[in-house]
């Protein structure tokens, strides 16, 4: 008896400690976005020139800290070329705004690899690159995002504000520079797609100075997820991504 009521008393703690994680105002932000956009794993297929060259995979799930873990992922085959990258970001979800709090990126193949691994803290106005143990003051934070976590961004504003026509969102690189990344609205499409048929709305991404463009595909009826992604620069196609099977989790 005197041993089962101390076994008692031992777990009583991490039953308490569960249940104030699930009631966390952390933990109800999470459930409460959890209904916007479920954990899911969407894959896509990636081509060049209308050959497929490899996939890539979009994932985003639910910590039991509270975080959100979004991350994403290509493996390509050309020729001779190869090349495998992936992107993690764990962030915060607050009132529809993404905080990012770490980025990962690795690149290995054909070529230089590479390897970036940042935290942050906008509410102290700092980065820190922890590969090279190297902290950098930030001037500015209001709705700074990451080089993954802006995608994320902008699905939830789609979601929040469909008749949206411009989105302008700063991004901090993977070397503490901040640039802002322009979207603007450029027509709806319907798209036949490994997936199936889907209607969507197309989004326009223009750097005149690299003559690059890039062309976003949304789909209203997957709650805005990207669907289809397309490449150009200096009027040659770099690469385009197509959405081959959604899975909710």
């Amino acid at each position: 008896m005197r041993k089962l009521l101390s076994l008692l008393f031992l777990t009583l703690p991490l039953m308490a400690s569960a249940t104030d994680i699930a009631s966390s105002p952390a933990a109800q932000q999470q459930n409460s976005f959890a209904k916007t956009i479920p954990a899911f794993r969407a894959t896509y297929t990636l081509l060049r020139k209308s050959d497929p060259v490899g996939e890539a995979i979009r994932e985003l799930s639910y910590l039991d800290d509270g975080k959100v873990k979004y991350h994403y992922e290509t493996d390509i085959s050309w020729l001779i070329f190869s090349d495998t990258r992936n992107e993690t970001a764990i962030i915060d979800i607050k009132d529809n705004q993404v905080i990012p709090l770490s980025y990962d990126y690795k690149r290995e193949g054909t070529g230089r690899d590479k390897y970036y691994q940042w935290q942050y803290d906008l509410a102290g106005k700092t980065a820190t690159d922890l590969k090279k143990d190297k902290k950098i003051s930030l001037d500015f934070t209001d709705g700074l995002l990451d080089k993954l976590s802006y995608h994320l961004q902008n699905r939830i504003d789609l979601i929040n504000n469909p008749e949206q026509k411009r989105f302008i969102y700063p991004v901090i690189s993977t070397k503490g520079s901040i640039k802002n990344y322009q979207y603007q609205y450029d027509g709806k499409e319907e798209l036949i797609l490994p997936y199936g048929l889907v209607k969507t709305i197309r989004l326009k991404r223009e750097i005149v100075e690299k003559k690059r463009i890039t062309y976003a595909w949304f789909a209203p009826e997957l709650n805005y997820l990207l669907v289809k992604l397309y490449q150009v620069k200096g009027g040659s196609e770099q690469f385009e991504a197509q959405l081959t099977t959604l899975e909710l989790k």
